[in-house]
């Protein structure tokens, strides 16, 4: 396994993330502690601001970034656009300007830079920005909705897509499978998988590639 570092290790795809690395180590950068960490992991506390001279320094062969935001959440357009595209850039930077090869990017199905939705063009121009910084690999991620335990109260509307998931997921076929909902699981163990692979080139994970690369 390369030397992984990982940003947004706090939500649901980053916690799981750190739980299927198991025995192997990984390099956890985070603004507060992240609490369950085994011994073989390497904690670094820090604020954002800092995280590129400290991933610099730390000089991993992969940078995974499950950083993420709801605009409820950040409480605005502004600060959503501040973590899913601003964060996710300067981490990046920080990695490529210390010869960071690989990159994996947590993103989401229906990322268009040109999509009328403010939060899916958000994730599109972070995706083509990501592009844009010359990675030898970038695998970008794009789940659907996502199921599993989040930190935190969960949001109405997604317990009620949640409940109905599996009757959802049921009636989407063809090229509207790419919608069906994932476990953050599932979604963890792909990016796992990806952070073991050489090669070079953009590629881009939904649906039923992230569950094949799970299995």
């Amino acid at each position: 396994m390369p030397d992984a570092l990982i940003v947004g290790a706090t939500g649901l795809i980053g916690r799981a993330v750190i739980e299927h690395f198991g025995s192997r180590p990984v390099t956890v950068l985070a603004r507060r502690e992240v609490e369950g960490l085994a011994a073989q992991h390497k904690p670094l506390v820090a604020p954002s601001e800092r995280w590129p001279d400290m991933i610099a320094a730390e000089k991993p062969a992969v940078l995974i970034s499950c950083l993420g935001t709801t605009i409820r959440q950040a409480g605005s357009q502004a600060a959503f656009r501040a973590v899913d595209h601003d964060l996710v850039l300067s981490a990046a930077r920080g990695a490529k300007a210390c010869g960071t090869a690989h990159m994996i990017a947590v993103s989401s199905v229906g990322a268009a830079a040109k999509s009328g939705n403010f939060y899916l063009r958000t994730k599109g121009e972070t995706e083509d920005d990501l592009r844009a910084l010359g990675f030898d690999r970038l695998d970008l991620i794009r789940p659907g909705l996502l199921r599993g335990d989040r930190p935190g109260p969960q949001r109405l509307g997604e317990g009620i897509a949640t409940i109905a998931a599996p009757l959802t997921d049921a009636l989407l076929h063809g090229s509207f499978r790419r919608y069906r909902s994932i476990s953050g699981a599932t979604v963890a163990a792909a990016i796992v998988a990806l952070a073991e692979r050489g090669g070079s080139g953009v590629h881009i994970h939904e649906n039923d590639a992230i569950r094949a690369l799970a299995d």
